[in-house]
């Protein structure tokens, strides 16, 4: 729905000021729900998540001291967020390529190298929970709050550059939609489909890079994605979807 939703209002060329305050109202209508459900959860839930907490721990720690922890965070981040901007544009200008490519690239995976990293650690420790809310949490934050806050910061809104309309934002909402049959079968993600899904992010990092360096070989890549790779998905999707709702249509209901 969030990545639909900022696709259509990107449409025009920018998200306004106006737009930018109703995605950020969504974000914070989004938690307060969040919020709400958790405290009307169950014992057993509540039990699980103070084990996966380890509040001893965190008893012990002063109040003062994780409040320093906080401040001293906050602060690295807007001292590092000033670096990576300024390292980024850079290296925009020294390869030739434009800052969006950048920001698609280098700029979201050093991004994301924590939620790769907190993901990782939660499934090994078999808090599969966790890895599934910090992937869908970081991604409806990004969309909604960190865009809606920048599109009010911004005079007159941001800018969406043509080539994010045309390509970059359609890729997003079609991979969201992509996940939904995929959950659905037994809300499981097999390793399969977690490679299928690392496979067409490869891809599309590698079409990223050939069309910024207007290589010889984009064009016969992007046909050998148009008439093989993308049929193929479509149908393993109708048939995923196809057994998850046979599965739904056979369970047993209360």
């Amino acid at each position: 729905g969030a990545s639909l939703l900022v696709t259509v209002l990107a449409l025009d060329g920018s998200i306004s000021t106006v737009e930018g305050g109703l995605l950020f109202g969504l974000i914070v209508a989004y938690v307060a729900w969040t919020v709400r459900a958790a405290r009307r959860e169950g014992p057993e839930v509540v039990a699980e998540n103070e084990e996966a907490i380890d509040t001893e721990a965190l008893a012990r720690t002063p109040l003062a001291m994780q409040l320093g922890f906080i401040v001293a965070g906050l602060v690295g981040l807007v001292v590092g967020a000033r670096w990576l901007v300024s390292a980024a544009s850079t290296v925009a200008a020294d390869l030739g390529a434009s800052e969006l490519v950048i920001g698609l690239t280098v700029v979201a995976i050093g991004t994301s190298m924590p939620e790769l990293a907190t993901s990782i650690v939660a499934v090994l420790r078999g808090q599969r929970d966790i890895a599934v809310g910090n992937v869908v949490g970081s991604n409806l934050f990004n969309l909604l709050s960190v865009l809606g806050a920048a599109a009010l910061a911004a005079p007159g809104g941001i800018h969406v550059p043509e080539a994010a309309r045309t390509f970059d934002l359609p890729v997003m909402t079609a991979v969201a939609v992509a996940c939904l049959p995929v959950f659905f079968d037994g809300y499981v993600l097999k390793r399969w489909e977690g490679a299928v899904f690392f496979a067409y992010y490869a891809a599309y990092l590698t079409y990223l890079v050939l069309d910024a360096t207007d290589h010889a070989a984009v064009d016969p890549f992007r046909l050998a994605m148009a008439a093989f790779v993308l049929p193929l998905t479509v149908l393993t999707l109708v048939v995923v979807g196809r057994r998850a709702w046979v599965s739904h249509r056979a369970a047993p209901r209360r």
